[in-house]
């Protein structure tokens, strides 16, 4: 099984989006995030970590400005922590051992694949293609994630 740990040099390495992002809590403008329209089959993991998050099979089109998914690879990867900055009531996604500020779940998702919509920040991911998935320790998942076409 894989470990995924927050460590200062990968911290240290973040380009300055990145860090602003998964560091203090921060948001990209919407329509900006390199992977709003990656079409690519494949996994997000959190750019500090590693840990799987989110599989290209459950991304779609939410309309709203930041990659949207419907559900988490593994709940156990992902923190919702209740979060009232902004003069709001939302729930902010967390990577668990990452620590990484992710972006907000909201329950206004596709109701045939359940109602929920993690809307995530492009900098807070890295990308991880099917073709190299296995290489990089993530072959596990790959039944996750759509055949290549």
């Amino acid at each position: 099984m894989a470990s995924y740990e927050r460590r200062p040099e990968v911290i240290d390495s973040l380009d300055p989006e990145q860090y602003r992002v998964t560091q203090q809590s921060g948001t990209e403008r919407p329509g900006t995030g390199k992977y709003l329209s990656n079409k690519e089959p494949g996994i997000y993991v959190d750019v500090v970590s590693g840990e799987p998050l989110f599989a290209s099979s459950d991304k779609y089109e939410s309309g709203c400005g930041w990659p949207s998914f419907t559900k988490p690879i593994e709940k156990t990867y992902v923190q919702e922590l209740r979060d009232t900055t902004h003069g709001m009531v939302r729930t902010e996604v967390r990577s668990t051992h990452g620590d990484s500020h992710l972006g907000h779940v909201f329950p206004d998702g596709p109701m045939d694949r359940g109602g929920l919509r993690y809307c995530i920040n492009s900098a807070s991911l890295r990308f991880v293609h099917r073709d190299d998935m296995e290489a990089e320790g993530y072959g596990a998942y790959l039944d996750q994630v759509e055949e290549v076409t």
